[in-house]
């Protein structure tokens, strides 16, 4: 497939924000995870404080407000590549913030034949879409997103699987961004593209109510 020069700029481009975007949500992470721990004396303190005053109900609202903050900012999955870790930590951490229900199961090897921005491409826009699917639904509605990460045959294996409303927009059986004009499909095609330059599988399903995407990439003879 050619891709025009003016196309292949504005690729790029959208590569670079979606690279900075990352970091930026791992740095927030990390961040967060470093003043929580800076504070922990001060919290402990507290803690011992409305026990020793037998405030039980102050302590235990305390205790109920560490522990949503806790939540935000743990370290909820570890796969095992540290790249792979501080990307799904940060998108789960933004899901979460946006009352995303999200379980994850994940085991990497800490060394890959496949470019590690490369994977960042494809993960980030995994978890960007099924966050951005999930946030159409009404609060009331089951906001959720499932990821399952493993290595299946010689092949790093990556399935996602998210709450979505009805009626999504195709074009024969390629499936249109929700973004903006200006991002219009840029994510999608850059998975794509990433997907074929590794020679491997990937496919898209949406039923009512939910959305998948899984994708196989060969581990082996990666390209250079």
């Amino acid at each position: 497939m050619r891709i025009g020069k003016k196309m292949e700029r504005r690729m790029a481009a959208y590569q670079q924000d979606l690279m900075e975007k990352h970091c930026e949500e791992v740095e927030n992470m990390y961040r967060q995870t470093r003043g929580w721990r800076h504070d922990y004396r001060n919290h402990i303190q507290t803690m011992k404080a409305y026990l020793s005053m037998g405030k039980y109900e102050e302590l235990a609202c305390y205790l109920d407000q560490l522990e949503e903050d806790l939540c935000q900012v743990d370290t909820v999955v570890k796969t095992g590549n540290v790249m792979v870790d501080a990307v799904l930590n940060s998108k789960i951490s933004v899901a979460r913030s946006r009352e995303i229900d999200v379980e994850a199961k994940a085991k990497v090897p800490q060394q890959l034949s496949i470019a590690e921005v490369d994977l960042c491409v494809i993960l980030g826009n995994l978890l960007d879409n099924a966050i951005e699917a999930c946030m159409q639904i009404p609060r009331e509605g089951k906001r959720f997103i499932r990821i399952y990460i493993d290595v299946l045959q010689g092949q790093l294996y990556l399935y996602v699987i998210n709450a979505a409303m009805g009626g999504l927009r195709r074009q024969g059986r390629t499936y249109l961004s929700t973004k903006s004009r200006r991002e219009h499909g840029y994510g999608l095609m850059r998975m794509d593209r990433v997907v074929e330059k590794y020679h491997g599988y990937l496919d898209r399903q949406d039923e009512e109510g939910v959305f998948a995407t899984e994708v196989l990439l060969p581990l082996e003879d990666a390209p250079a």
